[in-house]
């Protein structure tokens, strides 16, 4: 289910599971291919990234693709952001606003800017 508005630069590039949920405004810039795995809850917000620059100035203008996958029932809160060539590990949470610039493993939650493991997530026991 999607709530829109719903934004992609390509939309060709993204593969969606079943039963996932984005909220509204969510912004995938997909040209690096972008996988979604089944029972994903997506906030409102929601910015995935699969594009980045060079950093020097001979290379600052090429764009370099990376994958952006995710796991199964990944529940990634409003606002947050996830970077060029992050993998989500399945049941794990981001937190609102975080910015993902690494990979996050599996049943953890990550928190913040950028965004840190905060807590491990034992068998849905709280």
């Amino acid at each position: 289910m999607c709530f829109p508005p719903f934004y992609s630069d390509f939309g060709k590039n993204i593969t969606i599971g079943k039963n996932v949920f984005f909220n509204t405004g969510c912004s995938f810039q997909d040209r690096g291919g972008i996988r979604i795995g089944d029972g994903t809850m997506i906030g409102m917000n929601v910015t995935i990234a699969t594009l980045n620059h060079g950093l020097s100035l001979e290379t600052r203008n090429t764009t370099y693709p990376s994958p952006v996958i995710i796991g199964k029932n990944v529940w990634i809160g409003s606002n947050a952001t996830i970077l060029p060539g992050v993998t989500i590990g399945e049941n794990s949470v981001v937190a609102a606003g975080a910015v993902v610039t690494k990979d996050v493993p599996e049943n953890t939650v990550a928190a913040g800017v950028p965004g840190k493991i905060v807590k491990r997530i034992n068998d849905g026991l709280e």
